[in-house]
């Protein structure tokens, strides 16, 4: 019997994937989506190698005895059950940057596609029809390039477009304007980048709040000759609007490589001679899939050698004490409410540790929140290691406060953040009880009390009756359950501050009719699933 570590590549990887394992592992193999197969084969191996195929959920994690390390060769992690490995004690690694060349080389394709009529002069040529002055097009030289999303797929899509000669501007709230200014692109309000482009290009992670964003609303304001390119994540793009823009001549063409639901061969949108389509090729070049094996190969080998893995998504290197464990998530989601309510990065963001915990190394919680404040951010998987190189790339400076003092809970976690126009945003919360229920014990300087949920509201508004009827009766008729809500307020009759917890997201219109209905000066939802 072999005394090296066994690690299972489950799918079909390149040559160099192998290469770049080396001699000190015994290498098996599998058909990962064959069920049956995989499961006994997973019983006894320190890792496994994926693509897409495999199904890592919490049945196969708890057949795996061994299991140290689960590698996805790509950047998704929909396949694997990331909490039930991180309850196992199994890292989960993925190639957060393997793909992301390709995908914004893919974006720029679609982009002179849909200019020149490429695809569609092709098919009629090589259906016997000449056709010039049918498949006329557009120059890309001095048109202005929207860019929605300027995270690292935006950014490599810019600096491509600019040597077109085009004029870059971008809409992203989570980058400053200085950051941008050095990238020679000028931020606008999303509006006003609709308004002015002529070409725009999706580049944002998939989030209730994103979901729709280039809407029937946002089609009505742009240029009639825009071209529009989703290479990101299909529903940014709302379908059925674009298909109703296209063939009422508001909008001039479109280029596609991603659906609201794939595999996608069945959509009017492939109907229409101005659309250029592709089967979500975002990712699939050979150098991409061979960039992905080599970069997990690394990360099992330093996995398995006890060293820090850059990406790993679910632990960090190093010893966490048992009594910092539970404030992981807690610190995760804080910063992601934190985002939520911020709507903008911070130019200083402060984590706050009080309490009996502080005797432990806490810096893990101070990553943790980070990683939560830019999960609804970037269009990549967020970990750890990457977290604060978010923070460096948007100019945030982050510190981390800490005291064995916590006066009103045994241990609490504060995430606070200073953005550009000195507005101070903070969210703090607690875990209570043996099963370490995840609590909001405070927003800003109002004190709550209230168990954090995956969909909550939070409203500011002057205090005054029947606000919270108005509340209840709006969302009744939009059939959203109220699942607990609470009130607080510094003074009778001044600002109060409402924050709901509810079964589900609250749809964009019922949010506004609520903030119009209560005179809401901010309402902000959270989606934390």
């Amino acid at each position: 019997m072999s005394s090296k570590p066994v690690v299972l590549i489950a799918e079909e990887l390149s040559p160099a994937t192998v290469d770049a394992l080396g001699p000190d592992f015994e290498i098996r193999h599998c058909n990962g989506a064959n069920r049956e197969e995989l499961l006994p084969a997973i019983a006894d191996v320190d890792a496994i190698l994926i693509r897409s195929a495999t199904k890592l959920d919490a049945e196969a994690i708890a057949a795996a005895n061994k299991l140290r390390v689960v590698a996805r060769a790509g950047v998704g992690l929909d396949n694997v059950d990331v909490s039930a490995a991180t309850k196992a004690g199994v890292m989960v690694v993925n190639a957060p940057t393997s793909n992301i060349v390709t995908a914004a080389e893919l974006a720029c394709g679609l982009l002179v596609a849909t200019a020149r009529n490429i695809p569609q002069a092709n098919t009629a040529l090589k259906n016997g029809e000449w056709k010039r002055s049918k498949y006329t097009g557009v120059e890309l030289s001095e048109k202005t390039l929207g860019v929605v999303g300027l995270g690292r797929i935006g950014v490599l899509v810019a600096q491509r477009m600019s040597a077109f000669g085009m004029k870059v501007v971008a809409y992203d709230p989570y980058v400053q304007p200085a950051r941008a200014a050095q990238m020679g692109v000028k931020l606008l309000s999303l509006d006003e980048l609709l308004e002015v482009s002529d070409f725009i290009t999706v580049h944002l992670p998939k989030t209730p709040e994103t979901l729709g964003l280039i809407g029937d609303e946002a089609l009505h304001k742009v240029k009639p000759t825009v071209r529009v390119v989703n290479a990101a994540r299909g529903g940014i793009v709302d379908e059925e609007a674009l298909y109703s823009a296209l063939k009422e001549g508001r909008v001039a063409g479109a280029g596609l490589d991603v659906y609201a639901k794939e595999p996608c061969t069945d959509s009017p949108l492939f109907e229409l001679d101005q659309v250029v389509c592709t089967p979500h090729l975002g990712a699939s070049t050979d150098e991409a899939q061979e960039k992905a094996g080599i970069a997990v190969a690394r990360s099992v080998r330093l996995a398995l050698a006890g060293e820090l893995v850059p990406d790993a998504v679910n632990v960090q290197g190093g010893v966490i004490a048992e009594d910092v464990k539970p404030g992981l998530p807690l610190a995760e989601r804080l910063g992601r409410i934190f985002t939520a309510l911020a709507g903008e990065v911070a130019v200083r963001l402060d984590v706050e540790v009080y309490g009996e915990i502080t005797q432990h190394d806490v810096k893990v919680l101070e990553l943790s929140a980070l990683k939560g404040v830019f999960e609804d951010v970037v269009d990549e998987t967020v970990s750890y290691v990457n977290a604060p190189l978010f923070a460096q790339e948007r100019g945030v400076e982050v510190r981390l406060t800490t005291s064995s003092e916590s006066p009103d809970h045994r241990n609490v976690i504060t995430v606070r953040g200073t953005l550009g126009d000195g507005e101070e945003v903070a969210v703090s919360g607690t875990l209570v009880g043996p099963k370490h229920l995840q609590k909001l014990v405070a927003v800003g300087d109002y004190d709550v009390d209230l168990a954090l949920a995956d969909h909550m509201v939070v409203l500011r508004y002057e205090d005054r009756p029947g606000v919270v009827g108005t509340v209840g009766r709006i969302l009744g008729e939009a059939g959203l359950n109220i699942a607990g809500m609470q009130v607080a307020r510094a003074e009778e009759g001044g600002e109060a501050l409402a924050v709901l917890t509810v079964d589900d997201t609250i749809p964009q219109p019922v949010l506004t009719e609520l903030a119009a209905e209560v005179g809401a000066t901010s309402a902000r939802s959270v989606n934390l699933r």
